[in-house]
């Protein structure tokens, strides 16, 4: 028996993996890291398994510690949208979403990219959109200092409606393509724009065609109180942390009911949840995995990136200590909902600093879960079905092994239990998801003909 209701499920890629050490594994491709031919092994692997979409994260600096950055952890990473293109051309069907920051990018170079990925992926472009937090960035980008929280999110939420509004310039039936009346396209169905706003003066209009999909489909990542609030208002996929299922069935109802407020419904916008899934034939192969992967983090890597991840310096405390006392999340001008989440963790269950960074090396404050694919099906159902997710970003640890074992042990669990699809039966990733194609806001109404008796 079918379940109605099905996952959506989004593998991301971070390369060679989600664990910090995920390099130091002896089955991880590190070799290819920068080459085509590792991305397409993966991207086909994910398709195999009927992912709604691949997804890439993106940042645009090292590490502060530069030195450990560079010496004991991964310190290079592909640009996402460059590389979804060259996804596009070996894939039909899975959604390609690639993370680019409002921070640091303008908004018709963004809209004329996602554009042009959706017109050659036939309608599977995704924009996952997020505001940049990390001094480092913006002083790669001629900046002493980076926008406050509040100013970044102002600047998100017009950015996307620029974007939105550029995606609309070209309607539908735009483009006539008439070579014998020399008429290539309808000038009175492409449109300026004439945006004026606090951030951005854009006139428009879009020199790429309206996409495939109306709109490439809008994620976004954060879980503040701004990033709901821009969720709720511009996105269609939320891919967001929780370790707890009372803290997603709070988030997920959050979220949810504040839609109304911008005259959406519940099922305009999919929560999901981030899972780090380590697979072993028993529970106990999947403890020693586990373990394995703890016992492959360098100290300082894993004191750098829990610094990173609180935006507090740790390197001058002892590792066997618990976390020095923190500053209020009002305080934080980095990523709240993260330091939030790790701070609660680090209380809740009284860990070390070397404990916390062990526990938050893989996921990065998403939710760690371990079993036999049986056990790791059982806890994404609980989830799923117990109003806390609408599907799962999964992350495997370590790549390739970790995303072929999800495909060939954890999807055939969800399939038998009806709660994941069996084949494609969509070609654009609205379909996968179940989202409906907008319409262009210049478009004019149809007017219904009255029927002359």
């Amino acid at each position: 028996m079918t379940n109605q209701r099905e996952m959506k499920l989004g593998a991301f890629f971070m390369v060679p993996g989600h664990h910090v050490a995920a390099w130091r594994h002896p089955n991880s491709e590190i070799n290819s890291l920068q080459q085509l031919s590792l991305y397409k092994k993966l991207a086909t692997t994910a398709e195999r398994g009927l992912f709604d979409m691949i997804f890439f994260a993106d940042g645009y600096a090292l590490n502060e510690q530069l030195d450990t950055a560079v010496s004991q952890s991964v310190a290079v990473r592909p640009d996402p949208l460059v590389l979804l293109s060259a996804l596009a051309a070996v894939t039909e069907k899975i959604g390609l979403t690639a993370t680019v920051s409002t921070t640091f990018n303008e908004p018709f170079h963004v809209a004329r990219k996602f554009a042009s990925l959706d017109h050659i992926s036939g309608g599977r472009a995704a924009w996952n959109v997020v505001t940049s937090s990390r001094l480092a960035e913006a002083r790669n980008f001629n900046q002493e200092e980076h926008l406050q929280h509040t100013l970044r999110y102002e600047r998100a939420e017009e950015f996307v409606e620029v974007a939105k509004k550029l995606w609309d310039s070209w309607e539908d039936d735009a483009l006539i393509l008439n070579k014998e009346r020399a008429e290539f396209a309808a000038p009175s169905k492409v449109h300026a724009i004439y945006h004026k706003g606090t951030h951005f003066s854009v006139q428009g209009p879009l020199n790429v065609s309206r996409p495939v999909q109306g709109h490439p489909v809008v994620v976004q990542a954060g879980s503040s109180e701004s990033g709901k609030e821009l969720a709720a208002k511009t996105a269609e996929v939320i891919f967001t942390a929780w370790q707890t299922l009372e803290e997603a069935q709070s988030f997920y109802r959050d979220i949810k009911q504040r839609l109304t407020k911008y005259g959406r419904s519940a099922n305009q916008l999919k929560i999901m949840p981030g899972v780090f899934p380590i697979i072993g034939k028993t529970e106990k192969e999947a403890r020693e995995k586990q373990q394995y992967l703890r016992e492959l983090i360098p100290e300082k890597v894993g004191v750098g990136l829990l610094s990173a991840l609180i935006n507090v310096d740790l390197s001058p405390y002892s590792v066997d200590g618990p976390l020095p006392s923190l500053p209020e999340v009002t305080e934080i001008n980095g990523a709240k909902s993260r330091f939030q989440l790790i701070k609660d963790l680090a209380e809740r269950e009284h860990l070390t600093i070397k404990q916390l960074y062990g526990r938050i090396a893989g996921a990065r404050g998403h939710r760690e879960i371990f079993g036999t694919a049986s056990q790791i099906a059982d806890q994404m159902q609980e989830w799923f079905e117990n109003g806390a997710a609408d599907g799962f970003n999964v992350m495997p640890p370590f790549l390739p092994d970790g995303l072929e074992d999800f495909v060939d042990q954890v999807i055939p669990e969800l399939q038998e239990r009806g709660l994941f699809r069996t084949e494609y039966t969509g070609s654009t990733l609205r379909e996968h998801l179940e989202l409906e194609r907008p319409i262009s806001q210049y478009a004019k109404p149809k007017v219904q003909k009255k029927n002359v008796q």
